[in-house]
């Protein structure tokens, strides 16, 4: 049995190998070619080499975040964005497969729990504390080398000539500006250059030291388009509620602060033309001086499942051409924003569930002091600013004060502290869970307590992003 398991590693091993040198020669083509520069061949041979390496880099981290696997490992299939029903060995696991994996976010997974009660004693799990995790092969280097010198490089072109425009209008004149943004981007376009301020300066010569200072400074920010990959090594994490993710994100911070090289937190986005709604982050793991960047895209599982039932559908309005530009940009947005309602509608069940927790909470407070509420959803700085949180607790003590909401299923008669703080509770559950959607009117069945809260709590939310019907 050893021999079996040391010539599978073997086997393994040496695919890898044979792969990396693969990847390396593609790298040397494009570099001989033109394609990219010397720099370019650079980063990506050290992104597309010791591919096993990295791999184990990425485990360490999972590792480090998650602990071990709480089921069977399964190979994914990316057409269908499943699962495959085959366990696969640890041993079996390389980087030009993806697969998926069952984590825990917590080591208390009871607190984080919601149930739904079904017909009889049936009990279904609604929200835990169990994130799954979609580790993806290696990018295809073809694909990416295209990236670098296609989108990512007419990105880096775009924001070099805007730079340029900026800061030469600022000091010279309008006409002198577009003048030498023109120059730039004609030479820009001629061949691939990462290099762009010393293109500028050789462009606007000799009588503009006064801002060549400022411009050097200004380019210099600008991303190189070999920076913009990042995703050569990539994993998705599927939480059940938003503050999961954004209690990872958090720890990740905490646990290795000097590896994080970005964060980007949009589901609260409002402004993104598709209203997609995720997290990324991106984390360093290379050695040294060496940077490595590793993609971690975290979403709620709702969307995510809501977003593979629809994508066929945005596919064919895609492909068939009779849509394009702003067009399918709407339509995207549309079914995102089915996604969205999906989600909070979980929310709210989820909120209903605290509720029928309240007079159990009463009764385990009176030994001990310490609330069932406590530690979820855990204290998040990443929320809506102080503004708004004090704006909507303000106006529900108001309605506190007027019983418009009221605890009717305690075991005994609460104080107005005790109901305040109950459906502070709440109602923070709601700002740290619930996603804020575009279409106004939109509300939840108010026939419960939960859904009276839910909806209270949502329009305050659209009067402050003051979107548009």
């Amino acid at each position: 049995m050893t021999q079996l398991i040391v010539e599978a590693n073997t086997d393994i091993q040496a695919l890898v190998m044979e792969h990396d040198r693969r990847n390396l020669a593609a790298i040397e083509r494009a570099r001989a070619a033109g394609r990219i520069n010397d720099e370019a061949a650079q980063y990506l041979s050290v992104l597309y080499s010791d591919g096993l390496g990295w791999f184990r880099e990425l485990f360490y981290f999972l590792g480090k975040c998650f602990g071990a696997p709480k089921a069977p490992v399964m190979r994914y299939d990316y057409e269908t964005d499943s699962a495959i029903d085959e366990p696969i060995k640890i041993s079996d696991i390389n980087p030009l497969t993806p697969y998926l994996v069952q984590h825990r976010l917590d080591a208390d997974p009871m607190r984080n729990q919601f149930f739904t009660s079904g017909r009889g004693h049936k009990i279904d799990l609604a929200v835990s504390s169990i994130v799954t995790v979609i580790v993806g092969a290696q990018k295809n280097v073809e694909r990416a080398i295209d990236k670098v010198t296609g989108k990512y490089y007419s990105r880096y072109v775009d924001e070099v000539c805007d730079t340029v425009y900026r800061v030469i209008a600022s000091r010279e004149r309008e006409a002198s500006a577009k003048a030498v943004t023109d120059k730039v981007r004609a030479r820009l376009s001629e061949k691939y250059i990462s290099a762009a301020s010393e293109t500028v300066l050789s462009i606007i010569g000799r009588g503009h030291e006064n801002i060549a200072v400022e411009l050097v400074r200004e380019l210099d920010k600008v991303p190189r388009p070999r920076t913009r990959l990042q995703d050569v090594w990539r994993v998705k994490c599927l939480f059940d509620l938003i503050p999961q993710a954004r209690t990872f994100i958090e720890r990740v911070h905490q646990m290795m602060p000097d590896r994080v090289l970005s964060v980007r937190d949009s589901f609260y986005d409002m402004d993104n033309p598709r209203n997609y709604r995720d997290a990324k982050l991106i984390i360093n793991i290379g050695h040294g001086d060496e940077v490595v960047p590793m993609e971690i895209i975290c979403q709620v599982r709702t969307f995510f499942d809501f977003e593979v039932r629809t994508h066929k559908q945005y596919e064919i309005t895609r492909r068939s051409g009779r849509k394009s530009g702003n067009g399918l940009e709407r339509i995207a947005a549309n079914i995102h924003e089915g996604g969205i309602k999906e989600y909070n509608l979980m929310v709210c069940n989820c909120l209903e569930d605290l509720f029928e927790r309240v007079g159990w909470n009463i009764l385990y407070m009176q030994d001990n002091g310490a609330s069932m509420f406590d530690g979820f959803p855990g204290a998040c700085t990443l929320h809506y600013p102080q503004k708004i949180y004090d704006i909507i607790m303000d106006k529900l003590d108001n309605a506190l004060e007027n019983e418009v909401f009221h605890v009717t299923t305690a075991p005994a008669k609460l104080t107005q502290a005790q109901e305040s703080k109950i459906f502070h509770y709440m109602a923070n559950f709601v700002l740290v869970t619930a996603m804020p959607y575009m279409q106004r009117g939109w509300v939840v069945p108010s026939d419960t307590m939960a859904g009276k809260l839910f909806n209270f709590v949502m329009n305050e939310v659209q009067r402050y992003y003051k979107k548009p019907s």
